[in-house]
């Protein structure tokens, strides 16, 4: 099976440091396509996480009996930008109190979510974390419901899901923020 995987022009020189993050908020279709605009990310593919079934199909994440939450993996150049200003455009994009849901996407699979690779990333998405349920706290909203961990496994998801919005571009897109900014420090 094929996929198509977003990808920009890079240049590679010695000092390029690529990383990736996993990051669940809601129908994969619009998460991807916000991250293809933020500076840095250098490739997208959409997915399956957190759940316990092996090399599930997106019918069965829709059923809810995997535990996978729809993802959007994410590669990015960290020498031109960080893992926080990434995850600043991860909860300003969605709302990340709505439990197993975004907007009117309701289920497991659209969970909030940050699968990270490493401890290092872990405790900067916790920081993260913090930090913006005071935002959040102080506009009025409830606490967060985000999952955060280091990623046991990621399944890329079926081909017609890869860059969805960009061969369908009026199809839907649920996916909507709180207004709350996340200033990163």
């Amino acid at each position: 099976m094929e996929h198509t995987i977003f990808k920009k022009q890079i240049r590679y020189n010695s000092e390029h440091s690529s990383k990736t993050v996993i990051l669940g908020a809601g129908c994969f279709w619009g998460v991807e396509r916000k991250f293809w605009s933020v500076p840095g990310v250098e490739m997208t593919s959409v997915g399956y996480a957190g759940g316990s079934v092996e090399s599930p199909t997106y019918e069965l994440v829709c059923a809810g009996t995997t535990g996978h939450t729809e993802v959007v993996k994410i590669q990015f150049d960290a020498s031109t930008t960080s893992l926080m200003e990434i995850l600043k455009t991860f909860w300003e994009c969605h709302d990340p109190t709505q439990g197993n849901r975004q907007g009117n996407d309701i289920g497991t699979q659209y969970r909030s979510a940050c699968f990270c690779k490493t401890e290092e990333d872990l405790r900067v998405a916790e920081e993260t974390f913090k930090h913006y349920q005071e935002n959040l706290l102080a506009a009025g909203y409830g606490k967060i419901t985000t999952e955060i961990k280091v990623l046991e496994e990621y399944y890329l998801a079926e081909e017609y899901h890869q860059q969805y919005l960009e061969k369908n571009p009026n199809g839907y897109c649920g996916i909507g923020g709180t207004g709350c900014s996340f200033d990163a420090r």
